[in-house]
């Protein structure tokens, strides 16, 4: 049980690092705009303070987290030229890490998506 919860650690550690140098990467010139693109919106999901299924709702709160999130990631890097990927990786492990950003534009949007839905749901069961 200790090494499964061991592995989890290690695991969320690296998601971390991952979105550390994505933040870092993702307005480098080198990239391209469709990665570009990706980056903002995994690292907008990442740091809005509002998920776009809320966290309370059994299992599904969670799960949205736990494959959006390194989808998202795994996209962007295989997006991003695997040079700058590298040179931003060295960069992030030689900075302290930064407090936690958070981007309101990204939590505008959910919920906007959330209040169209709620719109939606309204309207069709009128």
């Amino acid at each position: 049980m200790r090494q499964q919860l061991a592995r989890w650690q290690q695991l969320a550690r690296q998601l971390k690092q991952q979105l550390r140098v994505l933040l870092l990467a993702w307005r480098d010139p080198r990239v391209p705009w469709y990665a570009k693109a990706l980056a903002m919106c995994t690292l907008g999901y990442a740091f809005s303070p509002i998920d776009l299924i809320p966290d309370f709702i059994p299992v599904l709160g969670y799960l949205d987290d736990l494959l959006t999130l390194p989808l998202g990631i795994m996209l962007s890097i295989k997006l991003i030229p695997s040079i700058v990927w590298q040179e931003y990786t060295i960069k992030a492990q030689q900075t302290p890490a930064q407090a936690k950003p958070v981007s309101y534009i990204s939590a505008g949007l959910i919920i906007g998506l959330w209040l169209g839905a709620a719109w939606w749901a309204f309207n069709w069961l009128r």
